[in-house]
């Protein structure tokens, strides 16, 4: 780093002047290690794997469907049922060794206040891992109009 130079004559005052070439030098070296090391990433090997039989993977959770309408009806795996009934299911599933994961499929127009009373049942059966099912936004973006549903087939 240069502090000054060999003339006394003038100020000796530092140089206040950084020295970019170094800083230069060792991008240019990293610029050109990630393009050299790049293609190694990409490059996919081809392998015959062996064929073994071993223990099955650890099952995943069972996985419960909810549903509620805009009536508010309660449907378990497309089964109607009542809030006690639901209730008492949610005990038994909490139950469970490996408690199963609920998915909440819940109309529009559903009551806030029923969605809260089913994750409240859900909550004291032992039941923490809930999911809310939703659909993906049409072609046409979050604001596009819907298309109107397409007549039955039967008549």
């Amino acid at each position: 780093m240069a502090f000054g130079g060999f003339d006394k004559d003038r100020s000796a005052a530092p140089m206040a002047e950084i020295n970019m070439t170094p800083l230069i030098d060792v991008m240019l070296v990293l610029l050109v290690i990630f393009i050299i090391t790049a293609p190694l990433f990409t490059h996919a090997i081809r392998l015959d794997l062996p064929k073994a039989v071993s223990a099955p993977a650890p099952q995943t959770p069972q996985t419960i469907t909810l549903s509620i309408d805009d009536a508010s009806r309660l449907y378990w795996n497309g089964k109607a049922l009542t809030l006690d009934d639901l209730r008492a299911r949610l005990i038994q599933a909490g139950k469970a060794a490996q408690p199963p994961e609920l998915h909440l499929r819940a109309s529009r127009a559903t009551r806030y206040d029923v969605i809260a009373q089913v994750m409240s049942a859900a909550q004291q059966a032992g039941l923490d891992r809930i999911g809310f099912v939703t659909e993906p936004p049409r072609t046409g973006g979050p604001g596009a109009a819907s298309p109107p549903p397409a007549p039955s087939a039967g008549r």
